[in-house]
C-alpha cells in the first residue's frame, strides 16, 4: 500500500520566478511547473482531518467537510483567527506593514495590507492579476490606512474565490489595460487627507503576475472540483496556477481549477495505474452571454 502524504497547502515564493510549490507534512515540497504532470488520489477508506492551528496538530482529530477550504474544525478555526493580523486580533506585531491596491479582473479591486519582509508572496496567494503598493508603516497605522481607503474609495478588503475565477479567461491583453484601474485608485488615494504621519506613501510601480501564474495564453477553465473524496483521483497536465487555485488539463481535454485547499486534510497517494477510477466532483462554470439580452422570452 503507498504511503499517504498530507498537503500542508500551496505556497508561493516573492516574485513568483520560481512558481509555486506544493507543501507536505514534514516539510517536503513539490515544485510544480507548466505541463508538470499531475495524478494523485485520495485513500480509499480515509477520513479528512482537521489541520489544527498554530503549527499545532489538532488534539482530536475531527473530520471535517470535504467542501471546506478552510479544513479546521470550529475550535482550530477560532484558535487560528484569534492570531490573525487580517482579522484584526493581533495589534503588537512590530514588523513594517504595506498597504496595497489589488485587481483580480474588471471591477474586481481590493485594499489590503502585507507584513514588508514577505514582498509579494501575498499577492500571489490571493491570485492578484497586478497590484501597486500604496504605503508602508507600522501596523496599526497601516490598518487604519487600509479602512480609510476602503471606505473613501469603495472597494473591499476581500473578494471571493469564486468571483475571481470566473473572470480569468476573460482578462485584457496588456499589462496597461490591466493596471489602469488601480492606476486611477492610486491617484485618488494619494490626494486624500488624513493619512497616518507614520506611514510612508509609495509611487504606483504596478507588477503584473500574468506570466508568473501561466495565465498568458492558457485555455480557458471550463469549470471547478467542488471536493475531494475517499477513492477518488485525478489525472491532468498543469497549465496554469493563481494564488491557491491550479488549473489542470484533465484526460478528457478540459481544464478544470482544482482549489489546492480542498487538498488539505487527506491522506494523499498516487493515482493507481489505468483508467476507471472515480473521479473527483466538478462544478461547471455558469455559461456567459454572449450578447445582450433584448427581450424576456
Amino acid at each position: 500500500m503507498a504511503q499517504a502524504w498530507r498537503c500542508a497547502g500551496l505556497r508561493w515564493a516573492p516574485g513568483g520566478s520560481v512558481g509555486p510549490e506544493l507543501v507536505w507534512a514534514g516539510a517536503r515540497t513539490t515544485r510544480l511547473t507548466w505541463g508538470k504532470a499531475v495524478a494523485f488520489g485520495v485513500e480509499a477508506q480515509g477520513r479528512r482531518i482537521c489541520t489544527g492551528a498554530r503549527g499545532h496538530a489538532c488534539p482530536r482529530r475531527v473530520e471535517v467537510s470535504g467542501r471546506s477550504t478552510g479544513a479546521r474544525c470550529e475550535e482550530c478555526a477560532r484558535l487560528e483567527r484569534a492570531h490573525s493580523v487580517a482579522a484584526d486580533t493581533k495589534a503588537d506585531d512590530p514588523r513594517p506593514y504595506h498597504v496595497y491596491l489589488a485587481w483580480f479582473g474588471p471591477g474586481m479591486v481590493k485594499v489590503g495590507i502585507t507584513a514588508v519582509e514577505r514582498g509579494s508572496a501575498r499577492l500571489l496567494e490571493q491570485g492578484a492579476v497586478c497590484f501597486s503598493w500604496l504605503g508602508a508603516g507600522p501596523l496599526m497605522a497601516a490598518r487604519r490606512t487600509e479602512e480609510v481607503l476602503r471606505a473613501a474609495l469603495g472597494v473591499p478588503d476581500r473578494i471571493p474565490y469564486a468571483d475571481k475565477r470566473a473572470v480569468r479567461d476573460a482578462l485584457p491583453a496588456t499589462e496597461a489595460e490591466r493596471a489602469a484601474e488601480i492606476a486611477e485608485l492610486h491617484a485618488r488615494a494619494g490626494a486624500l487627507a488624513g493619512w497616518p504621519e507614520s506611514l510612508t506613501p509609495e509611487p504606483f510601480r504596478p507588477v503584473d503576475h500574468v506570466r508568473a501564474f501561466g495565465l498568458d495564453g492558457a485555455p480557458a477553465a471550463v469549470g471547478e472540483f467542488t471536493e475531494l473524496v475517499p477513492g477518488g483521483a485525478v489525472r491532468g497536465q498543469l497549465v496554469a496556477a493563481a494564488g491557491p487555485d491550479l488549473h489542470l488539463r484533465t484526460e478528457d481535454g478540459d481544464v478544470v481549477v482544482l482549489d489546492s485547499r480542498l487538498m488539505t486534510g487527506w491522506g494523499i497517494v498516487p493515482a493507481a495505474g489505468g483508467h476507471g477510477l472515480p473521479a473527483f466532483p466538478v462544478r461547471p462554470f455558469p455559461r456567459r452571454a454572449t450578447h445582450a439580452q433584448d427581450e424576456l422570452f
